[in-house]
C-alpha cells in the first residue's frame, strides 16, 4: 500500500551545478524538495518507487544503481539511484534526465531509509495504462513510498520553451490545486492532449500518482508553486 508521496519538478536546472549562476534562483524550489523527501523518511517505507516522465527509449524499469549523468548539459556530473551493491551488475542503460534529477535530489539528502526503484512513464501513456502502473507499484510492497517527478506547463511567458499559451496558467492552477489537496478525480481528469500542448511532463506520473494511492486514504500539502523560466514547477507531499 501506498503510505507517502512527494511530488518534485524535474528540470535539470534544479542541479546547481547545471544552473551555474542562475543557480539562487530555485534555492526555494531545492529547499521544498528536501523537505519533501523529509516527509516520505518519515513514513518509513519499505520501498521507494521514482517515477518520472521520459520518452520511448528511457521508459520502462530502473534498478537500484542505475547510472544516471548530466553530461548531456555540458557538466561533468555523474549520479546512481541508490547505493548500488558492492557485487551489482552496473546496468548499461542510463537514467532518463527526470530520474537523473530525482536520484541527485536523493544524494543531496543522504537518502537511505529504504531500497530505490525507478519507473521511467512514457509521456504519452495513456491514462488508462498509467492507472494500470500505479495500481502495479502500489502492491509493490506493505509500505510503498514514491517519489513523482514531473512539470507543469512550459508556456507561462513569452519566453518559456512552449511560448506563452493562455491556458496554461489555468492548467498549473488546477495541477497544484490538485496535488496540494491528493484529489485523486482531478489528476485522473487532467486531459493528455491538453497537456502535451502546453508540454507539461509531469501529466502521466501524475495520472500514476493517482492510482497508486486509490484507497490509500493519503491527505496532500502544497510545499511550493512558482513558473521561473516560464515553466511550472510544483512540490507536494502526500501522507
Amino acid at each position: 500500500m501506498l503510505v507517502a508521496a512527494a511530488v518534485c519538478p524535474c528540470p535539470p536546472l534544479l542541479v546547481p551545478e547545471v544552473a551555474a549562476g542562475a543557480a539562487p534562483e530555485l534555492d526555494t524550489a531545492r529547499a521544498a524538495c528536501a523537505d519533501a523527501l523529509g516527509v516520505l523518511a518519515a513514513a518509513r517505507p519499505d520501498l521507494l518507487v521514482v517515477v518520472g516522465p521520459a520518452g520511448q527509449d528511457g521508459a520502462g524499469p530502473y534498478p537500484q544503481g542505475a547510472p544516471g549523468s548530466f553530461r548531456g548539459f555540458g557538466v561533468g556530473l555523474d549520479v546512481r539511484l541508490g547505493s548500488a551493491a558492492p557485487d551489482a551488475v552496473v546496468p548499461a542503460r542510463g537514467l532518463p534526465a527526470s530520474l537523473s534529477v530525482a536520484a541527485w535530489l536523493l544524494e543531496r539528502t543522504g537518502w537511505a531509509d529504504a531500497p530505490i526503484e525507478g519507473l521511467g512513464i512514457d509521456t504519452s501513456l495513456a491514462p488508462e495504462r498509467c492507472a494500470e502502473a500505479g495500481r502495479e507499484l502500489g502492491a509493490r510492497a506493505a509500505r510503498v513510498a514514491l517519489l513523482v517527478m514531473g512539470d507543469a506547463s512550459a508556456c507561462r511567458t513569452l519566453k518559456a520553451p512552449g511560448y506563452l499559451d493562455e491556458r496554461a496558467a489555468p492548467f498549473d492552477a488546477a495541477v497544484a490545486r490538485a496535488l496540494g489537496a491528493a484529489d485523486l478525480a482531478a489528476l485522473r481528469a487532467l486531459d493528455p492532449g491538453l497537456a502535451r500542448e502546453l508540454k507539461a511532463s509531469g501529466r502521466a506520473p501524475w495520472q500514476v500518482l493517482a492510482a497508486a494511492a486509490d484507497d490509500a486514504g493519503l491527505s496532500g500539502a502544497l510545499l511550493y508553486e512558482d513558473a521561473p523560466y516560464g515553466v511550472g514547477y510544483v512540490v507536494a507531499t502526500w501522507s
